[in-house]
């Protein structure tokens, strides 16, 4: 990949990704300079950042006007943007009213964020994918815990991969909850945790977690990510297999994820897409 060069733009959403990244850039030698937004960025990425501003949603010239009067010629977008719950969470700009007139209505998240992308890059900021410096965060393969999963979870992880790349194709959500053959819930607008609750609920402690990449993942933003916190919802909620995609799939905190996930008896299991594609191979 093309060296971005040392100082380096971050769009920053919530979750820990954001905190990770800066961290990870600064210890290679990398100025951070970050864009926040209200309600969504941990203000502790302040502490992490060479320079740092809040913006709201809808405020893209700002956003381009802090990283042009800093020189920032590329930029990774890291971390979740939930979709607005209320008009006072967005203060939309000329800019931003521009980029939604183009997209024809179609307002799903990826051609949201292509375009966006789109904007920058007309402006001379270059985005690139959110793992170029964290390579060792992505999915290694194979089972990561003592519990394998069961001849019963093994089909359900089956359905649930066919149906978690059917979503993806979409662009409605990233994983399913599968359990005895069933799809008991899938991901929309309330994300993964919710996601598995209400899987769980419907389960009765026996199902399984799938959480995979879309078809047409466009990897500068939207990777699927896990971490301890998953296992703590999988655990509340009765589900008992995680599969994810390897290679593919952001994974925090791993070791301390598998301790919670053995402690739990949780089975963890990264699959390539190819393999799920060959009969018998799980």
């Amino acid at each position: 990949m093309e060296n971005p060069g040392k100082q380096i733009g971050l769009i920053a959403g919530g979750g820990p990704f954001p905190v990770l990244f800066a961290q990870k850039a600064r210890k290679k030698g990398y100025d951070v300079h970050a864009i926040g937004f209200y309600k969504e960025t941990d203000q502790l990425l302040s502490g992490h950042v060479k320079d740092m501003e809040i913006l709201y949603l809808g405020q893209v010239g700002r956003l381009i006007d802090f990283f042009k009067k800093r020189e920032i010629s590329s930029a990774v977008m890291v971390g979740a943007i939930h979709k607005p719950t209320s008009v006072m969470d967005i203060r939309p700009d000329i800019r931003a009213l521009s980029m939604y007139a183009r997209m024809r209505k179609n307002t799903h998240d990826d051609r949201v964020l292509r375009t966006f992308a789109d904007i920058l890059e007309k402006e001379g900021i270059r985005i690139f994918p959110s793992t170029f410096l964290l390579p060792e965060l992505l999915a290694a393969k194979g089972c990561w815990t003592r519990r394998k999963p069961t001849r019963q979870e093994k089909s359900d992880i089956r359905l649930g991969w066919k149906m978690a790349k059917e979503i993806g194709r979409l662009d409605i959500g990233q994983c399913v909850v599968v359990g005895n053959g069933m799809v008991l819930a899938v991901e929309a607008i309330d994300g993964t945790d919710s996601t598995i609750r209400r899987g769980g609920t419907l389960s009765g402690g026996n199902a399984v977690l799938v959480k995979v990449c879309k078809p047409a993942q466009d990897f500068r933003f939207d990777v699927p990510a896990v971490g301890v916190q998953t296992i703590s919802s999988m655990h509340e909620s009765g589900v008992r297999v995680l599969a994810i995609e390897a290679g593919k799939s952001v994974v925090f905190d791993r070791e301390q994820m598998i301790s919670s996930a053995n402690r739990h008896k949780i089975a963890i299991i990264a699959l390539s897409d190819e393999e799920m594609k060959t009969e018998g191979a799980i």
